[in-house]
């Protein structure tokens, strides 16, 4: 598929003119069972997971074609698959390529009693080894909703993992008591890092890094600046692109710019003292699932960009970055008319995306 990228709806509604840039989408893979997420070994091989709970390898042929792997990876642990839960991320340990460690996140449990965890593995090519769960969300939730399950890493190699607020008691996300509407930072031997900022209070949760999230599904990590971006989708409208310090709080539900999906005011407030305002905000919703920032090669335009996939948009929304300031954002690749999970850059230089369907497929952007 070939296209090119120019002006495109705002959130604003302002318009924007970048420079033109010509693409072509490849198909790497495709008949997956709702793709999730995806990560780059760096023998070139790709692991996708799938949401039912599968984590699938897409090989190279000797032509160096793409090719999907028929086997699953053995050794996934037993994931919780129903409604919005079941497998979520993969992310490579720093030092994969010595001691072959990977991360998952997923949703853990019964219906009426789950968790978000997250596992650490060995991966040997074919299957897991020494899979241990070092983190379990607390306490257990009673619905299969609003799980976050995006992880990252930080400047100084610690894991930071986004967890919805369980879409059954908004506050929750303003109670230190719970993981609910938190991102959480730990070790990634699952310890709780000493400078965490909410260690030694009394009744929180060690682990919480920030609070008041509804459901954070995208996150980009900038080591080198040590900054960490996360977006989350909001109700009717109110999504929010936020910039994330330790001990933050980013609101919900006590601002918001969205409404109930009744149409019920949730809060009169957009602001309110103490609480950090998002860097952007897209009314009405656009969905926002994934997101990657872009620094390669082969689109040097868009270098310096963050990328964020929209389900319900049917988009992924490239939004330029000046010093932590988003600029005016261009909409792309909506010639697809597909639910785009997530969006990841390559470290080929290439943008890779994941569409949201029974039979979804993995996508490959490059120059045209």
């Amino acid at each position: 598929m070939l296209g090119s990228a120019g002006a495109g709806a705002q959130a604003a509604g302002a318009a924007v003119d970048t420079p033109h840039v010509a693409y072509r989408i490849d198909t790497v893979a495709d008949r997956l069972d709702h793709p999730w997420s995806l990560a780059a070994l760096p023998d070139g091989r790709l692991l996708v997971t799938e949401r039912p709970g599968r984590l699938r390898v897409i090989e190279r042929d000797a032509a160096g074609a793409f090719r999907l792997r028929a086997a699953p990876v053995g050794g996934v642990p037993t994931v919780l698959a129903k409604g919005q839960s079941g497998l979520f991320d993969v992310m490579l340990d720093p030092d994969f390529a010595a001691n072959g460690v990977l991360y998952l996140s997923y949703a853990h449990g019964t219906p009426s009693a789950n968790h978000l965890r997250v596992a650490r593995a060995r991966f040997d090519g074919e299957r897991l080894h020494d899979v241990r769960a070092i983190f379990t969300s607390q306490p257990a939730k009673s619905h299969t909703q609003h799980f976050g399950g995006r992880m990252a890493l930080l400047a100084d190699g610690t894991l930071v993992v986004g967890m919805g607020d369980g879409n059954l008691e908004r506050t929750d996300a303003q109670r230190l008591s719970t993981h609910l509407g938190k991102i959480v930072r730990i070790g990634r031997d699952g310890g709780v890092p000493a400078d965490n900022p909410f260690v030694g209070r009394a009744g929180a949760r060690p682990e919480i890094y920030s609070l008041g999230h509804r459901n954070p599904q995208g996150m980009a990590s900038l080591p080198a600046r040590g900054v960490l971006y996360a977006h989350e989708h909001g109700s009717k409208g109110g999504d929010e692109l936020n910039r994330i310090e330790p001990g933050a709080n980013h609101g919900w539900p006590v601002t918001t710019g969205g409404v109930d999906y009744t149409g019920a005011r949730i809060t009169p407030y957009r602001t309110y003292p103490g609480i950090t305002p998002p860097l952007a905000e897209w009314t009405p919703s656009i969905a926002p699932a994934g997101m990657a920032h872009y620094d390669g090669a082969m689109f040097p335009a868009w270098r310096g960009s963050l990328f964020v996939a929209a389900l319900k948009e049917k988009s992924v929304r490239r939004v330029p970055m000046a010093d932590g300031v988003p600029g005016p954002q261009e909409t792309l690749f909506t010639e697809l008319g597909e639910r785009l999970r997530d969006v990841r850059a390559g470290p080929d230089g290439a943008l890779y995306l994941l569409t949201d369907a029974d039979e979804g497929r993995v996508l490959r952007v490059v120059p045209r």
